[in-house]
């Protein structure tokens, strides 16, 4: 009887302790993992460079398909160094969305099985092709990871070589000898396809209520940068109305805004892709990186792209505006008329707004999570914030308090 209640006692803390560890454990720091691997340091630098690295911050369980450095640098992906789009949607297709052990490579059939990769979630694959198909051979002790679809472009496939690193049900990384391009994905289509040498500020003049957005382009400059990324993946545009501007808060101060900072705040309305309306309203990976982004740095500066009440929300972390029409939408530009100024918190600041602002619903903020385990998210903790372990220990040392409080009470 005393060990029954004994155990009745601590049933609830242990259930609380296994609660507040799997919180915990909700990040990974993927570039951390594979800096001991020397040979797989142009792979680790790609998923820097390219922003995916940042993305997987947002995921709890993957798998990773390494290339190292000596099959990489022989890619023609590589060489022939098409748009930082095209290598980042190749980059994603080598991360599969769910935990493989070693031991799990060795249990798929030979016609094979499909695994979502994070390609996918991007919604420029179309039907299941952001899928890889993963095959093992018995025989010979190979897995296979290739296209669910046959295609003549190499490389289309590549065997896994060996395991690289496995935290259990979390993370594991294997290295394979190839890259592996997606289905109907043209290596060359940026260096092949003409630009479209679309003049936005007279697209937007003559869209109507955009005049302001149009002579703000115009003064900055930014204007020909983005006319310059009209060829490769393209571009989205998010613009303001001349009502959208009229109505900001004099609290966000935008006018007084140096003309950097400005600029920075015009390139966070625009996307590094061609996103038709279609597209953004079926997107999957909400956590949209910016033109401002790539001059900024990976995490910063993105927006949170969602389908709310059967319209395109946007939501940059202090504010929420809509998509209200389609301006111009020819591959490889969409530009489309949003409801409100896209005020970057980076800049802002989460006060900056509250004048004017309504409450935000529907897409939720991007959340950067807290880094934990230095095994799993990197050797220490940015100034300001308490060190991962030593959280740990004092999560320990609050639940044991209360499981002894809890038996003898």
């Amino acid at each position: 009887m005393a060990v029954s209640q004994l155990i009745s006692h601590f049933t609830p803390i242990i259930l609380l302790y296994l609660l507040l560890h799997s919180t915990f454990i909700s990040a990974v720091n993927i570039t951390h993992l594979l800096s001991p691997y020397p040979d797989l340091s142009d792979f680790s630098d790609l998923l820097s460079s390219t922003t995916v690295a940042a993305d997987l911050t947002q995921r709890t369980s993957l798998t990773l398909l390494a290339v190292p450095n000596s099959f990489l640098r022989s890619s023609d992906l590589i060489r022939r160094s098409p748009s930082s789009t095209n290598i980042a949607d190749v980059i994603r297709y080598h991360v599969l969305l769910q935990y493989l052990s070693l031991h799990d490579l060795s249990r798929f059939p030979p016609s094979g099985k499909l695994i979502t990769t994070l390609f996918q979630t991007t919604g420029r694959a179309s039907n299941n092709f952001g899928s890889v198909n993963i095959t093992y051979d018995d025989k010979t002790d190979t897995t296979t990871v290739r296209s669910p679809a046959a295609y003549s472009q190499a490389p289309n496939n590549a065997t896994v070589i060996s395991l690289i690193k496995n935290l259990p049900y979390n993370v594991s990384i294997f290295s394979v000898n190839s890259l592996i391009v997606p289905y109907g994905f043209d290596l060359l289509a940026s260096e092949s396809r003409p630009p479209l040498g679309l003049n936005i500020s007279k697209a937007l003049i003559d869209g109507h209520n955009f005049n302001v957005a149009a002579s703000m382009l115009a003064a900055s400059g930014v204007v020909q940068e983005f006319e310059s990324d009209e060829g490769g993946a393209g571009i989205t545009l998010f613009v303001p109305t001349d009502d959208a501007f009229s109505n900001l808060p004099a609290s966000a101060n935008f006018q007084s805004l140096p003309a950097d900072k400005k600029a920075d705040v015009l390139r966070f309305h625009v996307l590094h892709s061609y996103y038709p309306l279609g597209s953004l309203q079926s997107i999957v990976n909400p956590v949209q990186p910016t033109l401002a982004t790539e001059d900024k740095g990976a995490g910063s500066f993105t927006l949170n792209i969602s389908r709310v009440n059967g319209s395109v929300a946007i939501n940059t972390g202090i504010i929420q505006a809509s998509v209200t029409q389609t301006v111009f939408d020819q591959n490889p530009v969409a530009i489309f008329g949003i409801s409100r100024v896209l005020l970057p918190k980076e800049i802002f600041g989460k006060n900056a707004v509250l004048e004017k602002s309504p409450p935000i619903s529907g897409a939720p903020a991007p959340v950067m999570p807290i880094n934990f385990s230095p095994e799993l998210f990197g050797p220490s903790s940015p100034p300001g914030e308490m060190h991962s372990s030593a959280t740990v220990r004092i999560v320990n040392l609050a639940v044991l308090c209360i499981g002894l409080l809890y038996v003898f009470v």
